[in-house]
């Protein structure tokens, strides 16, 4: 009984790790529409965060350069 406990509790802890790394990392689109809706909110500096991550993160994606035009406009403000 014992050992069951124990490969059950290994399985479920891989499993966990498995979901948790699929989370973890946020798409181009994702974070760009994250960012947009922090626009939306006034929440200027997240926003900047936001698209600076997509443009270091995925540098030659048509994000990066949105990313880029929204962030020159808002800091331009």
């Amino acid at each position: 009984m014992k050992k069951r406990s124990i490969l059950t509790s290994f399985f479920l802890t891989i499993i966990l790790a498995i979901v948790l790394a699929a989370c973890s990392g946020q798409k181009a689109s994702e974070l760009y529409d994250t960012a947009k809706f922090e626009e939306l909110q006034n929440n200027r500096e997240h926003a900047i965060q936001l698209y600076e991550q997509i443009i270091v993160r995925y540098p030659s994606s048509d994000y990066a350069v949105k990313a880029k035009e929204r962030l020159d406009l808002l800091k331009a403000k």
